[in-house]
């Protein structure tokens, strides 16, 4: 009886073994494993992987910023990547089969170490590579091309094309003095918050046309100091119409942006301690910057965090104490403050670094 039930045992281990999942991982499968984005269109299988194909060479280009030594040594070639796509529709094991040196390899290979996220960010996932109709685990070859490319003069924002490379640089025809006296004249403190001793600044990009007219394109409020405050900016920006020299290229005039920040300040003696905390705290943050550059770097995250102290949720300081942390290799203290930052305002190298980094 003994021997009769160690034989069943081992047949029932035998059936237990067999019936675990096929962990072989495929080069040559039936079915591709596609990049997502592209499993809704009704259209054939084939035209899904060249689509999918495509999504993820842009989700490479878009991701991926040019190493500065390779830049500065013209290197350009192809990065080959290898990964496996799970059955799950994560990548896994992700590696540089092929580098060209110079940075390239690890900036690709960081791009798609931070796929999963990005993707689980977005709610999305690779559609596993298919055997007689079943996923597999697959891999996935990938050639990453990096060339150099001179940049266009201008970029397009919406319908407005921005000039960047300008001849002559748009400027305030009566100087720059006469400009901060303009703000200090025309830029009100919203009445409903006179009391309050909200004290700030913001950042904006003001696009000035040839025909004289003015658009705010962005305005970052690091203080999130909220509505009225930034509809005062933006109204005092655009009182500036008609008093820009538009900047020139190749002999004729173009649209061009300038970048002013604008300060928000409580009536002088109301609140005298608010704004001795604002110049403590922005005294304290340079300090750390500064220190930091210097390469004395905790002693410079000390300062920003000091000047957090006095303003928690300042953008600002949190994205310069964010980029310390990164910089340092401490991704989860980085990812903490990149995400706070998200709370309070809208910057596109936050919203591109927050996926590659939280995990």
């Amino acid at each position: 009886m003994r021997q009769l039930l160690t034989s069943f045992c081992l047949f029932s281990l035998a059936l237990a073994l067999g019936a675990q999942s096929d962990t072989t991982i495929y080069k040559i499968v039936d079915e591709a494993a596609r990049f997502p984005g592209c499993e809704s269109l009704d259209t054939t299988i084939d035209v899904k992987n060249l689509c999918a194909q495509r999504s993820l060479l842009l989700f490479f280009n878009q991701n991926i910023s040019y190493p500065l030594q390779a830049r500065d040594q013209n290197i350009e070639g192809t990065v080959a990547l290898s990964f496996v796509v799970e059955k799950d529709g994560t990548i896994s094991n992700p590696k540089v089969v092929k580098d060209i040196g110079a940075g390239c390899g690890e900036e690709a290979l960081r791009v798609a170490s931070g796929m999963n996220e990005a993707l689980k960010q977005a709610k999305l996932a690779w559609t596993p590579g298919k055997m007689k109709g079943k996923p597999v685990r697959t891999q996935v070859n990938v050639p990453i091309k990096f060339k150099l490319t001179e940049p266009d003069d201008f970029v397009m924002i919406g319908r407005d094309s921005v000039w960047i490379t300008v001849d002559d640089s748009l400027t305030y025809t009566p100087g720059q003095a006469a400009l901060e006296q303009f703000f200090t004249k025309h830029l009100k403190y919203p009445e409903r918050f006179k009391d309050s001793c909200i004290i700030g600044t913001m950042d904006m990009t003001l696009l000035a046309r040839p025909d004289g007219s003015v658009f705010v394109l962005d305005l970052s409020d690091y203080w999130n100091l909220g509505n009225d405050f930034r509809w005062e900016a933006v109204k005092t920006a655009t009182a500036t119409w008609g008093q820009w020299q538009p900047a020139t290229r190749k002999g004729r005039q173009v649209p061009s942006s300038v970048e002013l920040t604008v300060k928000f300040s409580p009536e002088a003696g109301k609140c005298p301690q608010a704004v001795a905390k604002y110049e403590n705290a922005v005294k304290l943050a340079e300090e750390g910057s500064a220190l930091y550059n210097e390469g004395k770097h905790e002693a410079g995250v000390a300062k920003l965090t000091e000047a957090l102290a006095l303003f928690p949720s300042n953008a600002n300081f949190l994205y310069l104490r964010g980029q310390a942390y990164m910089n340092m290799d401490r991704m989860t203290e980085a990812c903490a403050d990149f995400k706070k930052v998200q709370t309070t305002v809208y910057l596109e190298i936050v919203e591109k670094l927050v996926p590659l980094i939280c995990k």
